[in-house]
């Protein structure tokens, strides 16, 4: 059943059953859905378009009554400007509304102090609030939204000292143990937070456990009300009358589609004559190559479903926040996998899909529809223009070239560097809206006024 008909027919029944004034407060409360496409600049959504739709299609996301850009702010630990976002930082100013450095998880630049969150707010308010996301819920965005803590990647009670990440130390979070004082893990912060509803991945970090405990940290949120679920069937009939978090993979949900044959994006390769000079010889571009099922993906909830469940259980007479988040475009364009990306980006489009047909029904909602920062992936010529005068040119970095369902091949470059992943760019990312944001959003902003825009539609 789609959340529409479902959402119609539970307030069908609460119709039949409550008085008047609930059924009016129900209508009248305020909610907030904040989509966040990681990674998804416009380049992203270009190529993601001409796949989906076609070059003269459209997807919902491009009919939405509001359309604008939202400036992404960073700074160092001393204050200066920084002027490419990680999604640690940038999620930290939709969440708080306030500008820190890459890495830090709702914590402040060189004090390391933690920075109050909307979800926070809005339950000292009595409002319910959910996380929805289809990276692990401790990664840095939804992190930032529940935890705090100076390092994104100490996900876990075991991760806390020393960590690495591809054998590079990547951060220390001793001093947020709570032996020490701090909050713990993001895991750990998780478990016994007040968010009504949690879902995505990152089983491995819930499994270890607790900070000097016996218990682990998915019995620490059982203590703390939570009913948890790993699988879809399991997350579609949990009860009620609990806070619910859904743990539906070892770390990142596996995405939906992949390139033919799990392939990725690869270099051009020139003749020897062409490093003589380049106006001579000739070039060998990669096959083109088509996307396809990724057979990991099989059994996975989507977002859309996370979505439909989160809207069910987060709908009263108080009103929500709810922070949904495609994670995986960022992440596969780091592994320089445009079908990947193509993939998670039509996830979020339906999810958009699911937020506004839950705001027909009850349109004191606003739906926020943002990104976090902008990543590698550049729409190029799959064949340079200056082929047709016979001078082999090619791109330096790695390129996919993709058929379409339209017949023509698409160029999706990659050019960041020369490491095992490509890196984050520093453009304005898109910002969209339903009718209810129209006069409230402005076209252009910058991101720490997309929380503050948030708090005060709430009446926070």
């Amino acid at each position: 059943m789609s959340v529409l008909k479902s959402l119609a027919a539970s307030f069908s029944a609460i119709a039949l059953l409550a008085t008047p004034a609930l059924v009016a407060a129900q209508l009248e409360a305020r909610n907030v859905i904040l989509i966040i496409g990681d990674g998804m600049d416009d380049q992203q959504i270009t190529i993601a378009r001409n796949y989906l739709a076609g070059a003269r299609g459209r997807l919902s996301l491009d009919q939405m009554p509001l359309r604008g850009v939202s400036q992404v702010l960073t700074v160092s630990e001393h204050g200066t400007p920084v002027y490419v976002a990680d999604s640690a930082n940038s999620a930290t100013a939709l969440a708080t509304g306030q500008v820190t450095s890459r890495g830090r998880i709702a914590t402040s630049a060189g004090e390391d102090k933690p920075i109050t969150s909307i979800i926070e707010i809005a339950e000292a308010a009595g409002l319910k609030t959910g996380l929805v996301s289809t990276a692990s819920v401790t990664d840095a965005t939804p992190a930032a939204f529940v935890a705090h803590i100076n390092a994104r990647f100490c996900e876990n009670p075991e991760a806390m000292k020393d960590v690495t990440f591809s054998g590079i130390r990547v951060g220390d979070c001793s001093h947020h143990l709570k032996a020490a004082g701090g909050l713990g893990s993001i895991s750990e912060q998780i478990a016994v937070s007040g968010v009504d509803v949690v879902l995505g991945g990152g089983l491995t970090h819930f499994e270890v456990p607790a900070e000097n405990s016996s218990d682990t940290v998915i019995q620490v949120a059982e203590a703390n009300g939570f009913h948890v679920v790993t699988t879809a069937g399991d997350m579609a009939s949990a009860p009620k009358d609990k806070k619910l978090l859904g743990l539906f993979s070892p770390n990142t949900l596996p995405v939906r589609w992949q390139g033919e044959n799990g392939r990725t994006a690869e270099k051009p390769e020139p003749s020897w004559a062409n490093h003589i000079t380049q106006y001579i010889g000739s070039v060998k571009m990669p096959d083109p190559m088509v996307c396809e099922p990724n057979p990991d993906y099989a059994g996975t909830p989507s977002l859309k479903q996370m979505t439909d469940v989160a809207l069910d259980r987060l709908s009263n007479d108080r009103g929500f926040f709810l922070m949904i988040e495609s994670a995986s475009i960022d992440k596969q364009s780091h592994e320089r996998k445009p079908c990947g990306s193509i993939g998670e980006l039509a996830q979020l489009n339906e999810a958009v899909d699911s937020a506004l047909a839950y705001a027909k029904l009850f349109p004191n909602t606003l739906i926020i529809v943002t990104a976090d920062h902008g990543q590698a992936a550049q729409l190029i010529p799959e064949e340079s223009l200056f082929a047709a005068f016979g001078v082999p040119v090619f791109t330096r970095g790695r390129l996919a070239r993709i058929k379409t369902p339209e017949g023509a091949i698409m160029g999706v470059n990659y050019a960041t560097n020369d490491f095992i992943m490509e890196e984050h760019t520093g453009v304005n990312v898109p910002l969209f809206s339903n009718a209810v944001g129209v006069g409230l959003v402005p076209n252009m902003l910058v991101q720490p006024q997309i929380f503050e825009i948030t708090r005060d539609y709430l009446g926070l």
